[in-house]
């Protein structure tokens, strides 16, 4: 009921803003006199942004089975499997939320949790992870993907994303029409000056929205970071995974679960990582600054 409610508000949120901001510009009167209906153009992005989101993120369960290939285990497969099974079912106990389906997939270190919802999730480790750590520094990265099932980690970053493709679907076909009209001088319907304006305009809003994205995404991990710190009572396992993981090579997961995984790699200055640099996560769990 909580993320209905939640998403119900961002919606209403999303269209007051624009709203606002048409309003404000005299943009709703212009577009009205060319005849376009902003009413329904706000719906139609409200429509494209989050539904696009959203059936991604009911599909992440299988998606991520299928592309990384991971399979999921209950612990009778062997010893390392049971512990595996057990000690995020210990930790989900901490956590109040539903056992998650555990799995593993071959890979370099890297882990990730994925679901449209805290009570039916999944978490995932690379046998490159399981490999290279030791029990301590492989349950602070569980604790730390557990966290975000618990924090609803998924379903944010997905309302973000929803909010930003509306902006960047109406917004794009807003300057489409300005341009079309005042430009290229079309009196009816729309000329190929708004398609090729459109077309450009997703691209370039697009990338400031990766931006934003990426943004939430950073801040999200340093607090899953921190839950996993809540989880085993202490830092310094989180510490010691991250220092490990940081002298080794990551393991790429497919685009669409990069937010979901332990590391990712740094892109542009940073503004496009999914995660923060290893050493901001380390200072921030030992309470200093980077």
């Amino acid at each position: 009921m909580k993320r209905i409610v939640l998403f119900l508000a961002t919606n209403v949120a999303v269209v007051v803003v624009l709203s606002i901001v048409l309003r404000i510009l005299g943009l709703d009167q212009w577009l009205t006199a060319q005849g376009v209906s902003y009413g329904g153009l706000l719906v139609f992005s409200l429509v494209i942004g989050f539904g696009g989101a959203f059936i991604s993120l009911l599909m992440s369960k299988p998606m991520a089975k299928w592309s990384t290939g991971a399979h999921v285990i209950d612990g009778s497969e062997g010893a390392a499997e049971s512990w595996l099974v057990q000690t995020v079912r210990r930790l989900a106990e901490r956590a109040g939320i539903a056992m998650p389906e555990v799995a593993v997939y071959e890979g370099a270190p890297n882990a990730f949790a994925t679901g449209a919802f805290r009570d039916s999730a999944l978490v995932a480790v690379s046998t490159g992870l399981l490999q290279s750590m030791g029990r301590d520094e492989i349950e602070a990265v569980l604790g730390h993907e557990v966290t975000h099932v618990a924090n609803g980690d998924m379903v944010t970053l997905t309302l973000i994303q929803g909010v930003v493709n509306t902006f960047v679907v109406f917004l794009s076909r807003v300057v489409g029409t300005i341009v079309d009209r005042a430009v290229f001088r079309t009196e009816r319907g729309v000329g190929p000056g708004y398609f090729v304006t459109v077309i450009v305009c997703e691209i370039l809003f697009g990338v400031l929205a990766s931006i934003i994205v990426a943004w939430f995404s950073r801040r999200r991990e340093l607090r899953a970071d921190a839950g996993s710190a809540r989880l085993l009572g202490s830092p310094q396992p989180m510490v010691a995974a991250l220092a490990r993981l940081g002298g080794l090579e990551a393991g790429e997961l497919p685009q669409s679960f990069q937010s979901s995984g332990i590391s990712s790699r740094s892109g542009l200055l940073g503004l496009f990582a999914s995660h923060p640099p290893i050493e901001e996560r380390i200072a921030a769990l030992q309470g200093r600054s980077a």
